[in-house]
């Protein structure tokens, strides 16, 4: 692909992703093209469909989440990464539910697509709940199955603190930390 091409591609990506965030998913593919500088023309020719362009946004937030916990990984103690990507899928899922219910809605696969991207997130999940539980951070009665639960709790919650929610539910996945005695 040409770099123009690719520069295009990218800024139609970037700009769809942060429409559909604000304004939901029935804003038109012209007004996208619109706001991010192409024609409509060029948007067809990179997303044949709306769809495809919901795919593609998709994909493009779960790489950049599987890149974002690789790091993670590397770069921190296993209950530190743990927490921080907890929080950032809990936070990111919030943020474009939308998009991911009109994908399942049309019937497209999202984690057939994130495996063959390589970009599953939900592996790279399971990875580092084991690491924080095997480093003592996470009680190690937790399974995968439950945090998927959980997520999906924080997710269903509309009140006024989400971050709040999202903190109650990390204390109570932590480990319990011995009690201090008294000076």
């Amino acid at each position: 692909m040409r770099a123009d091409a690719q520069r295009n591609r990218a800024r139609v990506l970037r700009t769809a992703a942060e429409v559909f965030a604000a304004e939901g998913l029935a804003v038109p593919v012209h007004e996208i093209a619109r706001r991010a500088g192409v024609g409509t023309g060029t948007v067809s020719r990179h997303f044949p469909t709306k769809e495809s362009l919901y795919a593609a946004v998709l994909l493009d937030r779960m790489r950049d989440l599987s890149t974002y916990a690789e790091n993670l990984a590397t770069d921190n103690d296993p209950g530190t990464a743990f927490f921080t990507l907890f929080t950032r899928l809990v936070q990111e899922g919030a943020t474009h539910r939308g998009l991911a219910e009109a994908l399942a809605g049309s019937g497209f696969d999202v984690e057939g697509a994130a495996t063959a991207a390589d970009c599953n997130v939900s592996d790279r999940l399971r990875r580092l709940l084991s690491d924080a539980q095997r480093f003592g951070a996470v009680r190690s009665a937790i399974t995968f199955a439950d945090l998927k639960a959980l997520m999906a709790g924080c997710l269903a919650y509309d009140g006024p603190d989400p971050d709040r929610v999202i903190d109650v539910v990390c204390t109570g996945l932590r480990t319990a930390a011995p009690a201090k005695p008294e000076p």
